[in-house]
């Protein structure tokens, strides 16, 4: 019997903003597919910000990339309310049918994913976050199937100046949703922590964090002069410096990185194994 591929859809909210974000998920994806041999994986690319590019129902996996500006500037448009539609598909697919769909959101779409289940407050900063940053476990994230893998505080990589505040008790009740991980230094002593991991359920998860982050890819990136002219404009030159000098020493995000993405697409491959006769 002929092997099924496992269809990963990668959604691209960058808007035609230069990043490392999307190199990085498909070098995940590189990497899980030389794991799993004997398991045909392909992934596609859709433009969803910039080019209203949405994918179908189709695909097994699916991961949503952050992306620059503020998660509600492109409210009313086309492309917004296909993404948000084809998120109750995915969610309403996995509350009837047995073939579930495995979902990751990161940053801007991990905002978009907290308005779409109305999960909280989502607010812009008092003053950006930017560099490499610890993050405390919850009691639910030290039981988690990817986050009890990590230590107690982890770092990552954050870059947002806007966060998902005040959880929703009625609306994680509703879905069963757990956090998993919080800002441990608040934007401001009047503001309370942000969330920055949320398990919605078995197949959908999102962090607030960059888990794909690459320190070597990074400390290019940033490194170059215009591209830190722009930092120091936005966030500052001693948070600039404070990021280098971290990626120097990346040990801090790297067990991040080979940990949370990977452990996401790990638990999604070996469940549609299981779950898919023609794999087993």
């Amino acid at each position: 019997m002929a092997e099924k591929k496992i269809k990963i859809a990668i959604i691209d909210l960058y808007n035609g903003e230069p990043n490392q974000g999307m190199r990085c998920i498909q070098d995940h994806i590189y990497e899980i597919d030389t794991l799993y041999e004997d398991v045909p994986v392909e992934y596609t690319i859709f433009d969803s910000r910039l080019k209203g590019d949405i994918p179908d129902l189709s695909h097994d996996i699916y991961i949503s990339s952050g992306g620059p500006g503020s998660p509600f500037e492109d409210e009313g448009r086309k492309w917004e309310s296909d993404y948000f539609k084809l998120l109750d598909k995915l969610y309403n697919n996995n509350q009837t049918s047995a073939e579930k769909k495995h979902i990751f959101f990161i940053c801007h779409s991990f905002q978009m994913m907290a308005r779409f289940f109305e999960l909280g407050d989502v607010v812009q900063r008092e003053k950006k976050s930017f560099g490499i940053i610890p993050f405390s476990l919850t009691e639910d994230g030290k039981k988690d199937p990817i986050f009890s893998h990590m230590e107690n505080p982890f770092y990552g990589a954050d870059f947002r100046g806007w966060q998902v505040i005040h959880p929703n008790k009625s609306k994680f009740d509703q879905h069963g949703a757990k956090i998993l991980s919080m800002e441990i230094e608040p934007a401001a002593f009047y503001v309370e922590p942000a969330m920055m991991a949320i398990r919605i359920s078995d197949e959908i998860i999102g962090t607030q964090f960059h888990p794909e982050a690459d320190p070597p890819s990074m400390y290019y990136h940033f490194r170059h002069p215009e591209r830190k002219i722009q930092v120091v404009e936005q966030y500052g030159e001693k948070a600039y410096y404070d990021m280098i000098a971290q990626l120097e020493n990346p040990e801090n995000i790297n067990k991040t990185k080979k940990t949370v993405l990977p452990g996401f697409l790990k638990n999604a491959i070996e469940t549609l194994r299981v779950n898919t006769h023609s794999l087993v």
